[in-house]
């Protein structure tokens, strides 16, 4: 089982900032896609971002041109930068990983971190 670790939650003012890292073990081979996803109270899983294998960047309309995504392959890690806050931003945020095992590639989950933005 791989377990991915997330970190970086916590409270912060509306617009501040927070960077949520999230990283899968070092003996993992290789990592395609690598997203962020959040979850608030009472609402469904989105789709905050994600980057592929070869760079190619999606993000919500919500938080486009105040989040920034980015991948350190050498590390297995992705990083979710976010600035501008907002209250509506409050959620648990969750990390997932496409990583190869043995022919395919499995999707996997951080356990999630709670980021909460203050008005």
């Amino acid at each position: 089982q791989v377990q991915l670790v997330e970190s970086g939650g916590g409270l912060v003012q509306a617009g501040g900032p927070l960077r949520l890292p999230c990283a899968a073990p070092g003996t993992i081979l290789r990592v395609n896609t690598m997203a962020w996803y959040r979850q608030a109270p009472g609402k469904q899983r989105e789709l905050v971002a994600s980057i592929a294998g070869d760079g190619k960047i999606n993000y919500a309309d919500s938080v486009k041109g105040r989040f920034t995504i980015s991948r350190d392959d050498g590390k297995n890690t992705a990083y979710l930068q976010m600035n501008g806050l907002k209250p509506e931003d409050t959620a648990v945020y969750l990390c997932n990983f496409y990583i190869l095992r043995t022919l395919t590639f499995t999707p996997y989950w951080g356990q999630g971190t709670q980021v909460t933005v203050s008005s």
